[in-house]
């Protein structure tokens, strides 16, 4: 049985992209190598659930990266806490073996409030007058403040938005050294999210996003040696594992548009004159992420589940529309998802826009908000230096992910620092916990 397994999850990182990384071949040169094929929907908050919970999402509930509160009329981006996760995790399974496994998590998101021992992952504070106050969620929750005085405030403008870069990924890997040459926990899985900027801005061959490649594989490699020296000699066990890759696109579908042209999307003025998506007037909208979006029917009203399958057969950029019972197939039977889910093609993506015109476009649009946005904005990557904000050209995005991974280019890989790890052949997300538990003898 290993004492320390250290589980680095690297949104964007593929099979190929190891031709550039002298430091990650060489920590994993005599381990196991697979693909990893993600499970659709095949984006950040998902995968990460499956990955940890080893479970579905018609198991743990998290069927976006988002979600729509029904009995609330609310919909959350991003802000949710660890209990959304309907299924234990890898820290709680360790735990039932023995108290005395220890967790750290880093960073993945829904980790706010889970039952790892060691904990750090973003939480702003947002200010009455609009303002953010950088801060991160801690356990123990005194350590943040021990971060920021030893390497700083977590840098959250290069962590999302047209600011994204590696510094956000290296802050991210000094905590987490800080953190084990303190703690020395068993476990410690760190999200590491540098290769989502440039593949998605740009797209995922650019030089950009060869260059991030490049530049992540030096901050691993300190990373390692920094792990090795808090561990005192002890060489942890490293699974790498990919949780998708990035598609190139050249499409966009407007879901919100296209409702709203039926007659099925209604909008009110907010007091700077533009328009805001009301989903409790409306009879269906559509949470759009990346390349699938949930379409939410009011009362789940047969007679419009069947207009909107009419609206979306047969157009470019979808490749499925599912509802009813062919939610399964995928493993989205649960009651939150949406009446229908319309899955793009792998050359397109989806957008959240509602509004007809640009004039009519809510004050959020053009910034980065997160929160506020119904739906994930990859253009919030881009900035129009004229007007210093963020465009409403949704065409400006290079790449996308979250389709269902048919393709070999879809697929990602798990890399482990010691053999006879993998059980050989591929490697589903689900599978990656009890690939973990079993080191420890669960």
């Amino acid at each position: 049985m290993a004492e320390h397994v250290i589980l680095i999850s690297v949104p964007g990182l593929r099979g190929e992209d190891l031709e550039l990384m002298p430091r990650l071949r060489e920590l994993t040169l005599a381990g196991d190598r697979g693909a990893l094929g993600p499970s659709f929907p095949c984006v950040t908050c998902p995968v990460q659930a499956n990955m940890t919970t080893g479970c579905t999402p018609a198991e743990h509930g998290v069927v976006a990266n988002g979600f729509y509160w029904r009995e609330k009329n609310e919909i959350e981006m991003w802000t949710a806490w660890n209990d959304c996760i309907e299924r234990p995790q890898i820290w709680d399974l360790l735990h039932e073996r023995s108290q005395d496994i220890t967790s750290a998590v880093w960073f993945p998101l829904h980790s706010k409030g889970c039952g790892a021992d060691y904990i750090c992952t973003p939480a702003p504070v947002h200010n009455p007058d609009g303002t953010e106050s950088l801060w991160c969620y801690t356990k123990p929750s005194e350590m943040y403040g021990e971060l920021r005085d030893a390497i700083g405030h977590f840098p959250l403008k290069h962590f999302w938005g047209p600011m994204a870069n590696i510094k956000s990924s290296e802050w991210i890997m000094q905590s987490a050294l800080l953190a084990a040459e303190k703690f020395k926990p068993n476990f410690f899985y760190i999200y590491v999210p540098h290769l989502d900027y440039a593949a998605q801005k740009i797209g995922p061959n650019s030089d950009q996003a060869r260059q991030a490649v490049i530049d992540l594989d030096a901050s691993l490699g300190l990373l390692v040696d920094g792990m090795r020296a808090a561990y005192r000699g002890i060489e942890p066990l490293w699974m790498i594992a990919s949780e998708y890759t990035i598609s190139p696109v050249d499409h966009v579908l407007y879901p919100n548009r296209v409702l709203r042209q039926e007659g099925l999307l209604t909008v009110k003025t907010e007091d700077s004159g533009g328009e805001i998506l009301d989903t409790a007037a409306s009879k269906t909208w559509a949470l759009a992420d990346h390349q699938f979006s949930h379409i939410f029917v009011r009362e789940n009203d047969t007679q419009t589940v069947a207009q909107v399958r009419a609206l979306f057969e047969n157009r470019e950029g979808v490749d499925e529309v599912l509802s009813g019972e062919q939610l399964a197939r995928y493993d989205l039977n649960h009651p939150r998802s949406g009446s229908v889910v319309i899955v793009s093609t792998p050359n397109s993506w989806q957008a959240y826009y509602y509004w007809m015109d640009d004039a009519q476009a809510p004050s959020f649009a053009r910034t980065v908000d997160i929160h506020r946005k119904p739906g994930y904005d990859p253009v919030e990557l881009h900035i129009d230096m004229a007007t210093k904000s963020i465009p409403l050209d949704a065409t400006l995005v290079g790449g996308s992910h979250g389709a269902p991974a048919r393709q070999e280019s879809q697929r990602g890989v798990i890399l482990t620092s010691q053999p006879g790890i993998l059980l050989g052949g591929p490697v589903a997300d689900t599978d990656v916990a009890d690939l973990v538990v079993r080191q420890f003898g669960v």
